[in-house]
């Protein structure tokens, strides 16, 4: 089906193009399943109108509150991406206004406030980094770059309390973690209920059919659906993709606000040395949500791995590749590996591995738990008693109560290095 579409790419842009909608259900169903948590009001309805060949208008938002994305971001963008490719218009939402107001999301805390000039130059790299994933200056259907900052800051005071006449407080207070700094006792900001209401407010001013997020936004997008309905009538689409977590530990793989994971801007290097520190476990997960390999594939990673059929040092090295080869190219990949692969051979200590920090006081164990480089305290007895951990100077610890007294770098079983930094 064709439809005409005025172009808002570009301020200078008044001509028209012509906008094929794909309509492969195959595509589709594909797009509707894979990464996805949940499609809200439903799946079904969604598939509906994508089959439909209507164009839709989708985005994606993000706080600018670092100058790194990681791999676990780039899900959304990928995402993003495919429905690109089927013709519909797509938008990338760089909350330069919202990031100084700081999303209350899975913290215990209240995050710090930015300035703008902290959150502009943010921003400087994102688009650059997101390059190999979507193709953002695409000349026949390009996607739309805003900042919420041009209509967030030209808000009144009226418009604000306009906005809050739509929420309750004890909707507000759902969030999972205001119920817990509650139980806890630490103190709730006031700004911090303002910022599913800005979030919300995007939505309404870019009048969109769909927003993706992941799980961690689900309150803030429900906000801008409720927020839709009440100034424009109309529904949209909260489509949830998946959170990169251990299977296990149910940490987060990859955190921004912390600063670990497999970040875009990494080299080549670093990125394929930080695929390879991941647990086993994660193996699966980041086959579906960071590469592009069939999923009829990746079931048979799945056998492989529950049936010890493959080492999973291979399927790691496997995946390592395809993550470098997305962002730097086939031949970067091979380099990566091979410089690896050296390192090993030479029974060195790789250049880039985990870093932990431990507190004061803090078990060793505990540590190694929660950064997901033993799934339990129980599995890292068996390594300490089968005398699987050693120290740099290849000294073996056969206590598992085992305190460093200082930064090292442990080897834990044959290939893996962690490095412990007291702090």
């Amino acid at each position: 089906m064709h439809r005409s579409h005025k172009c808002s790419f570009k301020p200078a842009c008044y001509y028209y193009v012509y906008m094929k909608i794909v309509t492969d259900e195959k595509i589709i169903d594909e797009i509707l399943t894979r990464s996805v948590r949940e499609i809200l009001p439903s799946k079904e309805l969604l598939k509906k109108e994508l089959m439909s060949g209507r164009r839709l208008r989708l985005y994606i938002g993000a706080d600018a509150t670092g100058p790194a994305l990681h791999i676990g971001h780039a899900t959304n963008y990928m995402t993003l991406e495919k429905f690109r490719r089927l013709g519909h218009e797509v938008i990338i939402l760089i909350g330069d206004f919202t990031a100084r107001i700081g999303d209350p999301t899975d913290k215990g805390a209240a995050r710090v406030q930015l300035s703008r000039e902290q959150v502009v130059e943010h921003t400087k790299t994102w688009l650059k980094q997101l390059a190999p994933i979507i193709a953002v200056e695409d000349e026949q259907n390009p996607v739309k770059v805003v900042y919420n900052h041009d209509w967030l800051s030209k808000l009144t005071f009226e418009d604000v309390i306009n906005l809050a006449s739509n929420f309750t407080v004890q909707r507000m207070l759902e969030r999972d973690m205001f119920e817990k700094r509650l139980e806890e006792e630490k103190p709730i900001y006031l700004h911090e209920f303002f910022y599913p209401l800005m979030q919300g407010y995007d939505s309404v001013h870019l009048d969109v059919d769909i927003e993706l997020c992941g799980n961690d936004q689900k309150f803030n997008a429900l906000a801008g659906r409720t927020l839709l309905q009440k100034y424009k009538g109309k529904e949209k689409f909260v489509f949830i993709t998946t959170l990169l977590e251990n299977p296990i530990t149910k940490e987060k793989m990859m955190s921004k606000s912390l600063g670990t994971g497999v970040f875009l801007n990494m080299s080549n290097v670093d990125m394929y040395g930080k695929i390879m520190a991941q647990p086993d476990e994660n193996i699966p997960q980041l086959f579906m949500d960071c590469t592009y390999v069939s999923l009829e594939e990746i079931e048979k990673i799945k056998e492989q791995l529950s049936k010890k059929i493959m080492n999973p040092r291979d399927l790691k090295a496997r995946l390592a590749f395809e993550v470098t080869k997305i962002y730097h190219g086939e031949k970067a990949a091979a380099e990566a590996e091979e410089a690896f692969r050296a390192t090993f051979s030479k029974g060195g200590v790789p250049e880039d591995i985990q870093e932990i920090k431990l507190g004061k006081g803090e078990p060793l164990a505990d540590a190694l738990v929660k950064a997901g480089v033993v799934p339990s305290k129980t599995e890292w007895r068996r390594l300490v008693t089968n005398g699987a951990v050693r120290k740099e100077d290849d000294e073996k610890i056969d206590d598992p109560n085992f305190m460093p007294a200082q930064t090292m770098i442990l080897k834990i079983g044959k290939r893996r290095f962690v490095k412990i930094i007291i702090s």
